[in-house]
């Protein structure tokens, strides 16, 4: 994940996965621009040889000895530090240092492994917290020629204003173009090279604005009888939020929960927010780390003041970009017949990471344990497959979600009717 994605990982003790991501691997967290691209020094100067040397020391090691794989899915490590070192000491700035890194830990082939720079670590750390941003989430689509999407548009925000949308490629790298590697100040114009739908360039200059946090949980009671829980990510206090909320519905509301575009997060929340649906201590997965030791995952509680499963119909919402823990928990969901799922295939990113801070100040996201449902499916490289197709993108899923509480679908999905779908 690392670079890759922006907060997109089963964190077993810490901060959402985040970075900027790249279609291998944070959800887009309204990654924000920043200052024009400085022309890179011919060399390293010492200092920056000499911690070039302690990252790459500290990246290389941490796989050799931590990976959940012992075997680190059959490559030659020792091969790797030979072809990578040279070109991560050669690093004249962030953008080559932490493209060597990413390269090398591509070898692996685990969307959860991978390297954020210090710049793109501070924007994870202030997720929550005003900011400079121009209101853009960004997921990589292509990271050896520094090409991004953008995922959402956040409305108001500078982006938005200047009309970008969706669906957009942002170019980075090249002279006087921002890359994910810069801070950025507010009110100190960046040069973005944008292409539209079309194809069409769409250069723009704009100024990153000092913006509040948009909050990782939001409610809608808009609709008569159904509540709608968003879940940006599997953050802290996602389950008391969950169960204040469910504590406030009444039994006979529906309830659509929403992890659509939603990265993962941290695996005490993912419990906690089964606990709201499940019984107490009922088996839901298996993790399993570099010893080889199995461990059995029940459900702890944790689901703020609600005392024991809510008695609502369950719906959740998922698409191409819901990872790790936004596809373990549907999935748990899914296998006791507790929910039907509605959307997209999801990603199948969902192995047990880990962050670990590297001398610099970026991070390392590391695969830490092997992960199957309690029915013993495998979701990494997999995902879950919806009970109910639809379009993950606007209104159709949920749409088709609410379309599916008006009729018998979810007693049929608790009888059995629907399977388990993975």
């Amino acid at each position: 994940m690392g670079f890759r994605r922006l907060l997109d990982h089963l964190a077993v003790a810490a901060v959402a996965g985040l970075c900027l991501a790249t279609a291998s691997p944070a959800f887009a967290s309204d990654p924000p621009a920043t200052a024009t691209t400085a022309s890179a020094p011919a060399a390293p100067g010492r200092e920056r040889v000499r911690m070039n040397r302690r990252v790459f020391d500290r990246v290389w090691n941490e796989v050799r000895n931590q990976y959940y794989d012992p075997g680190l899915h059959g490559v030659d490590w020792t091969a790797a530090r030979r072809t990578f070192r040279p070109r991560a000491l050669a690093a004249a700035d962030d953008r080559a240092l932490y493209a060597a890194l990413n390269e090398m830990l591509d070898l692996l082939d685990d969307d959860h492994a991978g390297a954020a720079p210090p710049a793109v670590a501070r924007r994870q750390d202030t997720l929550r917290e005003r900011r400079p941003a121009i209101g853009v989430s960004l997921r990589a689509v292509d990271p050896a020629s520094g090409r991004y999407r953008v995922e959402r548009v956040r409305p108001g925000a500078p982006a938005g204003r200047a009309g970008v949308r969706p669906g957009w490629i942002l170019a980075t790298g090249a002279p006087g173009q921002w890359s994910p590697e810069q801070d950025v100040e507010a009110g100190r114009s960046v040069h973005l090279a944008f292409t539209d739908e079309t194809g069409a360039p769409r250069p723009l200059e704009l100024a990153p604005e000092i913006l509040e946090p948009e909050p990782a949980f939001v409610a809608d009671r808009s609709r008569p009888g159904v509540v709608v829980l968003r879940v940006e990510g599997f953050e802290a206090g996602l389950g008391d939020w969950m169960g204040e909320e469910l504590a406030r519905t009444r039994p006979d509301t529906d309830v659509i929960v929403d992890l659509r575009g939603n990265p993962g997060g941290r695996l005490m929340e993912a419990d906690a927010v089964l606990s709201c649906f499940l019984p107490r201590d009922l088996p839901w997965a298996t993790r399993t780390g570099r010893s080889g030791r199995a461990v059995e995952m029940r459900t702890a509680g944790g689901c703020g003041p609600l005392d024991g499963p809510a008695p609502h119909e369950v719906v959740v919402l998922v698409d191409g970009d819901s990872r790790s823990a936004a596809e373990l928990t549907p999935a748990a969901l899914q296998e006791a017949r507790r929910a039907l799922v509605v959307g997209e295939p999801t990603a199948g990113a969902v192995l047990i990471s880990q962050e670990t801070r590297l001398p610099d100040g970026g991070k390392l996201t590391l695969s830490r344990a092997d992960f199957v449902t309690a029915a013993g499916v495998r979701l990494e490289k997999r995902g879950v497959t919806p009970d109910l197709p639809a379009d993950g993108e606007g209104d159709a899923a949920l749409l088709a979600a609410l379309a599916a509480l008006t009729r018998p679908t979810l007693a049929a999905a608790a009888e059995g009717g629907a399977g388990p779908g993975l």
